[in-house]
């Protein structure tokens, strides 16, 4: 990592290599670990195909999924509509597709957000420690303090039912825990030998977060990430399902849901297969946060 590359400047070769050498293997035997993990790799290949598909998946049949097609209306599936059509001629297959990209979209942006913010915040905090620690921790305790629907609600009546104002709703509360987790790790790398050295040198606060504390770090960043994203597919659904999020004409699996479910006495397809793709990318996602969990936990290294 860069922090250990900035100290080994004043070791020999043979001590640099000590050094750095734990670094390069704990990665190696994080991934040897993961390959082990059959679960792991099968979510791993799962969501890459789920990649695959919501790339090119809307555009792999050709199929018209915007223009209302009455004659074509709420068919089953066949051999031409392989998910069958809406209760407006559309063909479904695509517009699943498009609705799980706007789904996933939302979440990684969401998850980058909840990141970024929540790593500087919690960075800063146990930086500075003292006065400037117990203000920012208030504030936290403060947003923490109300109900993260309520804020969400509030968002979406405020700035509508847009993909913009759904990125603010979910992350505005979810930095909260990721700035608590990084200010606990950084209160232990606080006094490591590489951060003392940095300071010694001259390097200012920015620097030692980013160069230094993030990382030492990045192992836990991660299986917050992995997460995070599954959390945040789900909470777009369940928002737009309850007309709190997205609303048709928009696309996402939330809203197909919705309009599935109006529907689902007579035409059930059209609620089983979008609830079948949001089901399967969401147990994805967990179950490779798992295997990334006991992959990179350093207590299982041999």
């Amino acid at each position: 990592m860069q922090a250990e590359k900035f100290i080994i400047r004043g070791y020999s070769g043979e001590e640099a290599n000590r050094i750095t050498r734990p670094t390069i293997s704990y990665w190696k035997d994080a991934w040897r670990r993961l390959k082990r993990n059959p679960v792991a790799m099968a979510s791993l290949a799962v969501l890459v195909l789920m990649a695959v598909m919501v790339v090119f998946g809307p555009s792999f049949r050709g199929m018209d999924y915007v223009t209302m097609n009455f004659s074509t209306k709420n068919k089953v599936p066949d051999s031409t509509f392989w998910f069958g059509t809406d209760n407006m001629g559309r063909d479904l297959f695509s517009r699943i597709w498009v609705g799980a990209r706007a789904s996933i979209l939302i979440a990684l942006v969401a998850t980058a957000l909840k990141m970024v913010v929540g790593t500087v915040y919690g960075a800063v905090m146990a930086h500075f420690g003292g006065w400037v620690d117990d203000l920012m921790m208030r504030i936290i305790e403060v947003i923490n303090s109300v109900p993260s629907l309520l804020v969400t609600i509030l968002i979406m009546m405020v700035l509508g039912n847009n993909m913009f104002a759904l990125l603010v709703a979910l992350s505005i509360t979810a930095w909260c825990n990721t700035a608590r987790q990084t200010r606990g790790m950084i209160k232990q790398l606080r006094e490591s030998e590489y951060v003392y050295a940095a300071e010694v040198l001259g390097a200012g606060p920015m620097r030692v977060i980013f160069k230094h504390y993030v990382p030492n770090m990045i192992s836990i960043l991660i299986l917050d990430a992995s997460t995070a994203i599954p959390g945040f597919i789900f909470s777009e659904a369940g928002l737009s399902f309850l007309g709190i999020g997205l609303k048709a004409p928009e696309i996402s699996l939330g809203v197909l849901i919705s309009m599935g479910q109006q529907t689902m006495d007579f035409y059930p397809y059209q609620l089983i297969f979008p609830c079948a793709v949001l089901c399967v990318i969401v147990m994805a996602f967990n179950l490779l946060g798992d295997g990334l969990r006991n992959a990179l936990d350093p207590r299982l290294r041999q």
